[in-house]
């Protein structure tokens, strides 16, 4: 998911705490945990900084999106509310838990992919049911915000409530996500699923040898095809992982890639990502100077 959105996720888990009995420096510790918790995962982005062989594809939404790293993190803020507003409470760490745990898992829904699993597995795993911005969280959020607002005492029942809501989107989203893919699981070899920004609508992309298709679907209609693609699947990339090392973390990071070999370029692209005749994960040399 999108930065906002697992900020939302956070407020949302800090609103459905009851805090009237709560001190300022307790209100200001659950705050840290819930918000900074939810976030956290993602200060894998800074790596970028280091990366001198092309592995910044790979280490994002790597071992800090792991489920075994979950209860580190949520230490963490165990610690950082004792050193930063002197409050000891156990509870602050399920808190704390429950928002990385959310963080991880969210980000499992959509086509980025996360590696769930590290270190004991380097497999991307991705259900492509949710979109990487989900407006109707936000408008679920938002409603439970407003509502609490005008009703304080309240308050936290309606994030709960939000939170029910949330579950019930993702789990209608991702059972029609299923019954979608399995429709096309005997007649392609290779499927991978995009949802859309629009709420039950997804793109579907399937490959046979060197033939990729994209489609747009949902179970309300029939299926239409936006793109089709040839792959070059028998050239040969050795130039092009020497030459750009984020070319092969990307053709072993993707679920299937399109192989470009034009005389022009070299490249490979991922075509879950393929818009307006190109995808903006797409590396390449120019093979004219080779």
């Amino acid at each position: 998911m999108d930065s906002i959105t697992h900020t939302l996720f956070g407020l949302a888990l800090y609103g459905a705490v009851d805090k009237k009995d709560m001190e300022k420096s307790q209100k200001r510790a659950y705050l840290l945990t819930a918000v900074g918790a939810s976030q956290i995962p993602d200060i894998d982005v800074i790596s970028k900084f280091w990366d001198s062989e092309g592995l910044y594809q790979m280490w994002h939404r790597g071992i800090t999106h792991s489920v075994f790293l979950t209860p580190v993190w949520a230490a963490l803020f165990i610690l950082l509310s004792f050193l930063l507003f002197k409050v000891k409470d156990l509870k602050l760490f399920f808190l704390g838990w429950l928002a990385v745990m959310i963080h991880n898992t969210s980000d499992l829904f959509n086509a980025w992919g996360t590696g769930y699993l590290e270190p004991f597995s380097n497999i991307r795993i991705t259900f492509g049911t949710i979109p990487i911005i989900d407006f109707v969280f936000w408008i679920i959020i938002g409603t439970a915000f407003i509502a609490s607002r005008v009703n304080k005492m309240k308050s936290p029942y309606y994030f709960k409530f939000a939170w029910a809501f949330i579950a019930l989107h993702v789990i209608v989203q991702s059972v029609q996500g299923w019954l979608i893919y399995n429709q096309y699981e005997k007649e392609y070899e290779q499927i991978a699923l995009s949802a859309g920004f629009i709420p039950w609508t997804y793109t579907v992309i399937t490959k046979n040898e060197n033939e990729v298709a994209i489609f747009q679907d949902n179970l309300f209609s029939e299926k239409k095809l936006q793109y089709k693609l040839t792959s070059a699947e028998d050239a040969n990339l050795n130039s092009l992982f020497e030459e750009k090392p984020e070319a092969r973390t990307l053709y072993e990071w993707s679920p299937f890639v399109v192989i470009v070999d034009d005389g022009e370029k070299l490249g490979v692209y991922d075509p879950r990502f393929y818009r307006n005749g190109q995808s903006f994960l797409f590396e390449y040399i120019d093979s004219t100077q080779n």
